[in-house]
């Protein structure tokens, strides 16, 4: 409908293109997990964003894999089997040491960058008017979070034992290669749920990005060093380092592939239990704090 000007006034023009339903299909809650899901992995990773939001995920991710690519680059150059042993490579549980500072720097980055931006947007108000219920939506959230941890937690060793398979110092037979792709998945996962775990616990208790990459960053290091520093200066069990967020979980690694522990004293039950503890702590924290969450829809 078109109405004209009124004498004298100026021009205006009502379009009214009346009311559409929609009429797309419905996927209720699954759709909508999923959804979620992908926006947060694609913001996590700098998708559809500017350049420098995806400078640090990125580069996180890069120098998870440089280690890899650096070991996988002297097994191809070395033809001889033999004189690769001789270099002392390290072993699959022996790797994660050498990316600690990438791992590090990413899970303070994941957890925040999914959790805190929606709260802070107003976006959590808007996601729970939709099929989603606030265990659902944390759910989407938790799985997200894991998916993009799992890039650095599985992917490096997992390339190391396809290049050395392919070079023929892998391990040996199709068995050795099947457990070790087990132990790979299964100690890698672990390191993701863990990782998953803490980093949405502190980024349940604040909306602001940059409070929870420092306050994470910060329980993970005095953890580790207070733990560290309790064993080492009296006479309290070596297993005590299962609670630590660094040595417990990488000690773990190397438990899971039947390798010995870099760290005194360190067993696989309790390298199990201080990761079974931190996961039900940080998991725990996060749905007390979003049933208490006052949210506008």
């Amino acid at each position: 409908m078109t109405e004209g000007p009124p004498p004298g006034g100026p021009t205006a023009r009502i379009l009214d293109r009346g009311y559409r339903p929609y009429r797309g299909p419905r996927t209720g809650v699954r759709g909508a997990v999923a959804t979620v899901w992908l926006q947060s992995v694609q913001r996590a990773l700098g998708i559809r964003r500017s350049a420098w939001a995806k400078v640090l995920p990125l580069a996180s991710v890069a120098i998870s894999y440089v280690p890899a690519i650096v070991f996988v680059g002297v097994v191809a150059l070395i033809p001889d089997a033999r004189e690769v042993g001789e270099l002392d490579l390290p072993t699959f549980g022996e790797y994660f040491p050498f990316i600690q500072a990438a791992v590090l720097l990413f899970v303070s980055f994941v957890g925040p960058e999914i959790l805190c931006t929606d709260r802070r947007t107003g976006m959590l108000g808007i996601y729970l008017a939709s099929p989603l219920s606030r265990d659902t939506y944390l759910g989407a959230k938790a799985l997200a979070t894991f998916s993009v941890i799992s890039l650095i937690t599985v992917g490096p060793t997992l390339l190391m034992l396809v290049a050395y398979v392919l070079q023929g110092v892998g391990p040996d037979g199709p068995g050795g290669v099947a457990a070790t792709f087990v132990r790979i998945i299964v100690s890698g996962l672990l390191l993701a749920l863990l990782y998953t775990a803490v980093g949405l616990g502190v980024s349940s208790l604040t909306d602001r990005k940059a409070f929870a990459t420092a306050a994470l960053l910060l329980l993970m290091v005095v953890v580790s060093a207070f733990i560290t520093v309790l064993v080492e200066e009296s006479d309290l069990p070596g297993s005590l380092q299962g609670l630590s967020l660094l040595s417990g979980p990488f000690g773990l690694v190397e438990l899971v592939h039947g390798e010995r522990a870099s760290i005194p004293g360190l067993g696989l039950p309790a390298a199990l239990g201080g990761l079974a503890a931190w996961t039900a702590l940080g998991l725990g924290v996060t749905h007390l704090r979003y049933r208490l969450l006052q949210v506008t829809r």
